[in-house]
């Protein structure tokens, strides 16, 4: 269909002067302004969809010539204006949640996440935790939001924990945990990866979540004359409460649980404080075996939840014997330096 040109005008002038009234916003507000600028000229682009691609094309190319020094308005990134506003029509998500986030962040959610519910749930823990847009593609990729709804079904944390904290203790339990930064190798002892997770503690917090800080490695503690050592302890400043984390590197078992039961009695007494809730307990194993689990934790009294972890694993045997050799590199750069020197 031909846009018509009087039509045409009108609407390149309101979108004109939206940018103008936009440009002249105050500079702490410039993102929340052009996010909100962006939906608008978004919502204007889908009213006139029957004008088809043309339209879109003639805009980008007017605005260009309007205003010459100010980017941001290609033919590209005004399809994601349009996308965005179809995708989100609820002004108020757009101005408590979307224009809280860079316009990368946005498009980058619009790529990446088709679901609507899952496209908020990232949005809203990206400005809770302050993530860069890496970050955020990072935890997207990981399947985050995933990790953490089958992570529901083998903690007791709701029915052990008062609310608001129950539901609270469950949002930072993820299924399964990736430690990609740490290379699987056979034979490896749960304190090895202890170790580098520790090495890696940075990148450890981040797949662990916000609000964990960390209290040390092979927490000493002593009953009746007798040492005992907790994996990994931290304490979550959101939870307000200390969170013993247990490795195993083979599959769960049910005195796994018992054992982290008593270690959690034992952090009440010996660390809580008043004004602390009571711990809880993450068991992290290489299969936690879900129905196994839930057994064991049902008639547990402590606040425990079990997760499996994954490791960055090494190019599969079946994929190995398609590379070269070490022979068959040297050999190549034997022939290779032969052929240099000729």
């Amino acid at each position: 269909m031909l846009v018509n040109t009087k039509e045409y005008l009108t609407v390149f002038n309101e979108i004109k002067t939206k940018i103008r009234s936009a440009r002249r916003s105050a500079v702490l507000a410039v993102n929340y302004e052009m996010v909100m600028l962006y939906w608008n000229i978004g919502k204007i682009i889908n009213e006139k969809s029957k004008w088809g691609n043309k339209f879109i094309e003639s805009l980008a190319k007017d605005i260009k010539l309007e205003f010459p020094a100010v980017k941001g308005y290609s033919v590209r990134n005004l399809k994601y204006m349009a996308k965005f506003a179809k995708t989100t029509p609820n002004p108020e998500i757009v101005q408590t949640i979307s224009a809280q986030l860079s316009w990368s962040h946005n498009t980058a959610l619009l790529d990446k996440v088709k679901d609507e519910k899952t496209r908020l749930w990232y949005a809203k823990k990206a400005i809770e935790n302050a993530w860069t847009l890496d970050t955020m593609e990072q935890q997207i990729e990981s399947e985050m939001y995933e990790r953490q709804a089958i992570a529901k079904k083998t903690s007791n944390y709701q029915s052990r924990l008062p609310e608001p904290q129950g539901e609270l203790a469950t949002q930072t339990l993820k299924d399964p945990y990736v430690f990609d930064f740490i290379t699987y190798r056979e034979g490896m002892i749960e304190r090895e990866i202890e170790n580098e997770l520790c090495n890696n503690i940075t990148k450890f917090l981040l797949e662990l979540g916000s609000g964990f800080a960390f209290v040390g490695k092979q927490y000493h503690f002593e009953v009746e004359n007798e040492d005992f050592y907790i994996d990994l302890l931290f304490y979550h400043l959101k939870l307000r409460c200390y969170v013993i984390i247990e490795l195993k590197t083979g599959g769960f078992k049910p005195e796994y649980a018992g054992k982290l039961n008593f270690y959690l009695s034992a952090i009440d007494s010996l660390l809580k404080t008043e004004q602390d809730n009571p711990s809880i307990g993450i068991l992290l194993c290489k299969n936690k075996k879900g129905m196994i689990a839930e057994y064991a934790l049902k008639d547990i009294e402590k606040p425990i939840g079990v997760s499996e972890y994954k490791l960055f694993e090494k190019l599969p045997k079946k994929y190995k014997a398609l590379l070269p050799s070490a022979a068959d590199i040297e050999k190549h750069i034997g022939l290779k330096m032969r052929d240099d020197d000729t």
